[in-house]
This record gives structure tokens, C-alpha cells and sequence, in this order.
């Protein structure tokens, strides 16, 4: 019997280039300034990647290997929480669509599917995505992310 799937997407709008936009997905010295993590690969298919976060401890957060790489326009990884890096059910994918939309405008499209339906992962993507993804935008219209694990303030 399979598992019920679900999944997510996520597009926005960012004052940049192709170029800029696909580098802040890659570079671990980008990921840092607005994710907190750095994703850590060789980005070769096939190869795996690490999502390690920016602290003493290095702590890898998330595992998976990377399908699809296609500067500037399309990147696809799987995506599991290391512990159960050895269920190959326990992987999702995530692909970044990353297209021109003017001369000063990247449309960015984040879809991550293949998500167990109900799962705590689903429960975390569709929470984290809009705030990494918000962070991201800042730092490249800004120069400055936000910080992605502030909790909200009570009213």
C-alpha cells in the first residue's frame, strides 16, 4: 500500500538575476546569511548534499543527493532527515525553478513534493519554506536576511 503524498510550492518575485539567485541556493557562504544552514555539495548528479547548520556543532540537519543541476535555470535534490537517510520512503524532492521575468526580476518557483501527507517533514517545509524563502529575497534586495528561527512575537 503506498503513502499518501502531498506537496508544496512556493513562488516569489526577487529583485536579482538568474545567476545571483541560483549562486544563493548552492554557495554554503550564501545559504548561511539568510537560511542559517549551508547546503554543502559537490553539485554534481548524483552526488549527495548536506544541509549543515552554521554553528560549533555543524550539525547536519538534512540529507540527500542532488538529481538535477542546470545553472541558472533548475536545480533538483531529494531531501530526508538524516535519521532516516536509510528509507529510500522517506524522501522527498525539491525542485528550484529559478526564471527571468524582466530586466531586473527573477521569478522563483520552489515545489516540494513527494512529501509524506500529515508527516512532521510536511508540517516543517510548508511552515519553513515561506520564511527561508522571504529571508532569501531580503538578502539579495537588501543585503541582509532575516533571521529565519525567530519565533513570533505574542500580540
Amino acid at each position: 500500500m503506498s503513502k499518501e503524498t502531498t506537496s508544496f510550492v512556493y513562488v516569489t518575485y526577487i529583485r536579482s538575476t538568474p545567476e545571483k539567485v541560483f549562486e544563493a541556493i548552492m554557495k554554503p557562504e550564501v545559504t548561511r546569511r539568510y537560511w542559517g544552514h549551508e547546503n554543502v555539495s559537490d553539485w554534481k548528479p548524483g552526488s549527495k548534499w548536506e544541509h549543515v547548520r552554521d554553528n560549533e556543532q555543524r550539525t547536519v540537519n538534512l540529507v540527500g543527493k542532488v538529481v538535477e543541476v542546470s545553472p541558472p535555470t533548475r536545480l533538483v535534490i531529494t531531501w530526508a532527515s538524516p535519521s532516516q537517510a536509510a528509507d529510500p520512503g522517506s524522501y522527498s524532492r525539491v525542485t528550484f525553478d529559478v526564471a527571468a521575468f524582466d530586466d531586473a526580476t527573477v521569478r522563483l518557483t520552489v515545489t516540494h513534493d513527494e512529501l509524506q501527507a500529515g508527516s512532521d517533514m510536511a508540517k516543517g517545509v510548508m511552515q519553513g519554506w515561506p520564511v527561508v524563502l522571504s529571508s532569501l529575497k531580503s538578502l539579495l534586495e537588501t543585503g541582509q536576511g532575516i533571521d529565519v528561527f525567530a519565533k513570533p512575537k505574542a500580540a
